[in-house]
Order: C-alpha cells, then structure tokens, then sequence
C-alpha cells in the first residue's frame, strides 16, 4: 500500500467544475490550469503526483466531456474516491486510465489527510488505521488502469507504436 494525500470534495462536482467550459478551446494542458477552480481555486496548483479526490456523491455529473476526466489524469491524481459517479464521467475516467473507487465510507476522509491506497483488492486505509471497503473493480478496468487507458491497452495488445 502506498499513501496519498486528500483533497476533499462535496457532493455533486460536476464536469464544467473540472474542465471549466470557457477553457475548452484550449489544449488539456490549459483546461487542466482550470481544474476545480470554482470549488478548489487552489487545487491545480498545489495537487501533486499520487493526490486522490475524496467526493462526495454524484461524482461527474453533467455533460460528457471526457476532458473532466483527462484533466486529472494530466495533473497526476492517483484515483478519485466516492460513494457514486454519473455513468459517462465513470465510462470516461476508465478509457483514460484513471482509477475510480466507489467507496460508501469515502465521506468520513478528511481533507489532507493520507489514505493508503492498495488498488489489487482495492481497500483505503485511514489514517487512523481503519480499512474502508470499496466495491470491486472489474479486473478488465483495472487492466485498462494499469495500461494508461483504453488506447494505451490498444496498442500494448496490437503492438501498435505511439504516435
């Protein structure tokens, strides 16, 4: 298990939260400045390499732009944890090789606080020491995870070069 520090969220963070619509005419790497900035004006800035986003429910919801989904996975979070997704934000983080937990205890985590992640079973551990199921991943989403996403799988199962 390796340890990761929270960011906190409410309930109901909605995809124009993380991908902003006034910066999708620009590239992810613009959006990605963006991220969160009406709820976490901080967060782009200061969210580092292996963070996890601990939500409340409803994670993801509104439109389908997979850019809410791929600006976490370029600012580096490890997964995002919560008692419920939209459907298309879930379908959307998985293709782009981003962990989702779904977790009925994730609100009781604190902001700041480091959680220990082991994604084989997948399980969270507090800080204090308590052990937080999650429901199970399908192990064909884990193997997308594992891969980078969908296309990163494509082209390990094809052979197929990166462009």
């Amino acid at each position: 298990m390796t340890t990761h520090r929270v960011w906190r969220l409410a309930a109901d963070i909605d995809t124009d939260a993380l991908a902003p619509g006034h910066a999708m005419k620009h590239g992810i790497d613009i959006i990605a400045k963006h991220c969160l900035e009406a709820v976490r004006p901080e967060f782009a800035r200061e969210v580092r390499p292996g963070d996890v986003i601990v939500a409340g429910p409803n994670f993801g919801i509104g439109s389908s732009r997979e850019q809410a989904a791929a600006v976490l996975v370029q600012l580096g979070v490890t997964a995002v944890i919560a008692p419920s997704y939209s459907g298309l934000f879930f379908r959307n983080a998985f293709n782009l090789g981003l962990l989702l937990l779904t977790c009925a205890e994730a609100e009781s985590l604190q902001d700041g606080e480091q959680v220990s992640l082991d994604t084989q079973s997948p399980a969270l551990q507090a800080a204090d020491g308590r052990v937080l199921a999650c429901e199970p991943v399908p192990g064909f989403l884990m193997d997308m995870v594992r891969a980078g996403g969908l296309l990163a799988q494509l082209r390990q199962r094809f052979k197929e070069p990166k462009t």
